[in-house]
């Protein structure tokens, strides 16, 4: 199948990279990571005249109504620039667990003012035992005359400091496949909200604790495992997409770089190795990029072959990644490793990226298991 991006999807990648190339360069982007909130709320608001918060988001409650495919195509741009804050990929992720599962209630509370921008939601899968099974969960929410009560703990929760509600997912059985998704408002009695010191500079992640949580009935997303499994595969594909545009980026850096830097009277860039190394990235990246595209076709178009896709674009999009940015900052030579230059922002997203919503062994697991072995 001849397969690639429509006129449509190709100007949204131009001017998004446009957009952040002038208001997100990296000086600004390392200014923003160093402030105390990790984002700039005037650049949320720019985003979000840009309407891309509600890009997944149905048109009744004030989005675009677009897919996944489209949101992958800006998500890669959003890596490339390394963006700092929630918008649009956390508040995408819980816009679309809300999407898929939410009530008109819910919707109307959360996802209209998230479109719009004036609210922030994240999404609570992780734990402590690194576990993204639904079985293994250790929060857990049971049954209360008034909705559920949710108690546990999560772990890398993406500006859940700066978020008003979270997408929490809680065992609400002892059945392996018994696993349910609540949104929870982040002032509610009894979350506690620790922001946790993580290697990416560019994201903020924080430690949410669910201490006797009551949640009202309407707060439990229709779906319970099924849509765990969507919301996770969703998250993977977020995460994948920011990959190859990291990706892209570190090679971008670092084939520049070696045009500037000249060792023995030449250019670095004119030295086999240097070339090989680069010409290996890319042989990596643009592969990975067509499974990332078919995964995000896959998951709007053919539900049943999503999963397997999914699981294969991450698996390989947080290899290529780690591998492209270790490569880019040896191409640097000794600055590569230095405060001073930017190249050490994309190695730690690279890092993050590979665990965030299932590292590669446990994607590969999963292709492994959907294929039948």
């Amino acid at each position: 199948m001849d397969f690639g991006l429509s006129e449509e999807q190709e100007q949204l990648r131009e001017s998004a990279r446009a957009f952040l190339a002038g208001e997100c360069p990296a000086p600004r982007m390392r200014e923003i990571v160093g402030g105390a909130a990790g984002f700039a709320p005037e650049l949320e608001r720019r985003i979000a005249q840009l309407g891309w918060p509600g890009m997944i988001v149905p048109e009744p409650f004030g989005g675009a109504g677009l897919g996944m495919l489209d949101l992958a195509v800006l998500l890669e741009e959003c890596g490339y620039a390394a963006l700092p804050g929630p918008f649009p990929f956390s508040a995408a992720i819980a816009a679309f667990a809300l999407a898929a599962g939410g009530s008109e209630e819910i919707n109307a509370r959360w996802l209209k003012p998230l479109a719009a921008g004036d609210a922030i939601g994240t999404v609570a899968i992780a734990e402590a035992n690194d576990s993204l099974i639904p079985g293994e969960l250790a929060t857990v929410a049971r049954p209360a005359p008034a909705g559920a009560v949710l108690n546990g703990i999560k772990m890398f929760v993406p500006y859940a400091q700066a978020a008003n509600f979270i997408v929490v997912a809680a065992r609400t059985g002892p059945g392996p496949r018994e696993v349910a998704l609540f949104v929870v408002p982040a002032d509610a009695p009894g979350v506690k909200i620790r922001p946790l010191k993580a290697l990416d500079l560019t994201r903020r992640m924080a430690l949410v604790e669910l201490d006797g949580v009551l949640v009202e009935p309407a707060a439990r997303l229709a779906g319970d495992a099924a849509l765990y499994d969507r919301v996770l595969d969703a998250g993977a594909l977020a995460i994948a997409a920011d990959s190859i545009g990291g990706a892209q980026r570190a090679l971008d850096m670092a084939v520049e770089y070696a045009k500037v830097r000249e060792q023995f009277g030449k250019p670095i860039g004119s030295f086999q190795a240097i070339k090989h190394a680069a010409a290996e990235i890319v042989a990596d990246l643009e592969p990975t990029r067509a499974l990332l595209w078919y995964a995000a076709y896959a998951f709007d178009a053919i539900p049943r072959e999503a999963p397997r896709a999914v699981a294969m674009a991450k698996a390989r999009a947080g290899d290529v990644y780690s591998r492209a940015a270790g490569k880019a900052v040896l191409m640097h030579g000794g600055i590569g490793f230095t405060w001073e230059h930017d190249i050490h922002f994309w190695f730690k997203r690279a890092r993050l990226n590979e665990s965030l919503f299932g590292a590669p062994p446990f994607h590969r697991e999963r292709v492994a298991a959907l294929g039948g072995y």
